[in-house]
């Protein structure tokens, strides 16, 4: 027979064993309800997601691959992976180097500490928030959006804007031409005569406050004006309606800083900008017949900014509100691994004579290579489900181009579609877009942990 083992060694192993499965039994007891609840909120949607996709969108017929194959052919599908893709490339990258370049900065700035939470703060706002923000800030009216309003200052402050972009010439009243001009006379006129050019469509309180009263034109020829042609250019319009069309009336006031030119065979002969009254000379004229011109740039709408909200531009916009939402968080982590770099290794290259340049290409770059490597793959896994300011900041018109896979998936199932069959076969494709950097950025914190 095989030997036993001694009494009190067995019942030395049993409170052991008794103890560890207690342990055991601890473990699941805690550990079951998140199971739970990660099967009920993640596993069995993934299941379910899945075997929709399988389905069309009444949910009654199986049509296998068939959404999946949907997907390469619908062109709104097509676009939202194209926004995706850009997403995916640019967003990550410009945060990351973003942040490595403020985290470097802040080390040599005095108030880091304020600078670091002055950045951070965006991440306290929510992406709702943040959407409406920029919303308003994308405005394309300068009255309402501070970006056009910053633009609009910039550009008017280095050219000028139309004197009149509202005037327009009173038909059959000497003037001709057509909406935003030129404008010019209808009969020619040769030098030492004058002609009147009257304009409607300018709102009395929209006069500069320099105007005067209009004289006639035949008031403004003088002795010396033989080689010279004179006029009035003058807003058409008397207080109360009072008044004849096509001529200067009491009450009617000239429109300053109008520009004018005289034209001969298609050439521009002289030029003259209307005084507080609205009186012209264009002088040295040789004798012959010419128009009278008011040209368009007189007339031309204002600057009203970028158009941000547009189809070219609102993918970049939404983008620009993300970095706005995320530099801080790139910039805190890499902070974290700039902290950690040894000081040894950057002295010894100072004293070498290494530039700070030099330094940072070569040695603190390097250095914070696996930091930048997990930064930069937790935004990407980000990017990759960006939902809320694609759907708040691009308005209905331009929606379509400016979705990514999130937003066409919603879209596709609940805003309008209705087709959850599509939008399920989309809700996987992302699912495994994202998957292998999550599994990625594990490999790096277990590697980085051990």
């Amino acid at each position: 027979m095989a030997p036993t083992a001694p009494a009190p060694a067995r019942a030395a192993a049993d409170p052991r064993r008794r103890a560890l499965a207690r342990k055991r039994r601890l473990a699941v007891a805690f550990v079951l309800p998140a199971l739970l609840l990660l099967g009920a909120l993640v596993v069995y949607p993934v299941f379910f997601s899945f075997g929709r996709s399988l389905f069309d969108a009444s949910g009654d017929r199986f049509v296998g691959a068939g959404n999946y194959a949907a997907i390469l052919q619908d062109p709104a599908t097509l676009k939202a992976i194209r926004n995706s893709t850009i997403w995916v490339v640019v967003a990550p990258t410009l945060l990351t180097g973003l942040g490595l370049v403020l985290a470097v900065l802040t080390e040599k700035v005095r108030w880091a500490t304020a600078f670091k939470l002055v950045l951070f703060l965006p991440m306290a706002v929510s992406f709702l928030a943040a959407g409406i923000i920029f919303r308003l800030a994308y405005e394309q009216n300068p009255d309402r959006g501070v970006l056009n309003a910053v633009a609009v200052g910039i550009h008017d402050t280095f050219e000028d804007t139309a004197a009149y972009p509202t005037a327009r010439a009173r038909e059959g009243h000497g003037l001709a031409g057509a909406p935003g001009g030129p404008y010019s006379t209808e009969r020619t006129v040769r030098p030492g005569g004058s002609v009147g050019l009257g304009l409607v469509g300018v709102g009395p309180d929209a006069l500069p406050a320099a105007a005067k009263p209009a004289p006639a034109p035949a008031d403004t020829a003088g002795d010396s004006d033989a080689d010279a042609i004179t006029g009035t250019v003058y807003l058409d319009f008397a207080p109360g309606g009072a008044g004849t069309p096509g001529t200067v009336d009491p009450g009617e006031k000239g429109l300053p800083g109008m520009k004018v030119e005289a034209v001969r065979e298609g050439e521009v002969a002289a030029t003259a900008t209307a005084a507080a009254d609205g009186t012209f000379r264009l002088a040295g004229l040789a004798p012959g017949d010419y128009t009278v011109r008011l040209p368009a740039a007189n007339f031309a709408a204002p600057y009203q900014g970028v158009d941000w909200l547009g189809p070219a531009l609102i993918t970049p916009a939404v983008i620009g509100a993300y970095l706005w939402v995320w530099t801080g968080f790139a910039m805190v982590l890499i902070g974290a691994g700039l902290a950690a770099i040894p000081r040894d290794a950057l002295e010894a290259a100072r004293m070498d004579g290494a530039s700070e340049g030099q330094i940072f290409r070569k040695i603190t770059v390097p250095l914070l290579a696996p930091v930048l490597t997990v930064v930069f793959v937790t935004l990407v896994i980000n990017v990759m489900k960006v939902f809320d300011l694609v759907y708040i900041i691009a308005p209905g018109p331009v929606q379509e181009e400016a979705n990514v896979l999130a937003t066409r998936m919603w879209l596709v199932s609940f805003g309008g579609g209705n087709d959850q069959g599509l939008g399920s076969a989309l809700s996987i494709v992302l699912l495994l877009l994202v998957v292998p950097a999550m599994v990625f950025n594990i490999r790096r914190f277990r590697r980085s942990g051990t």
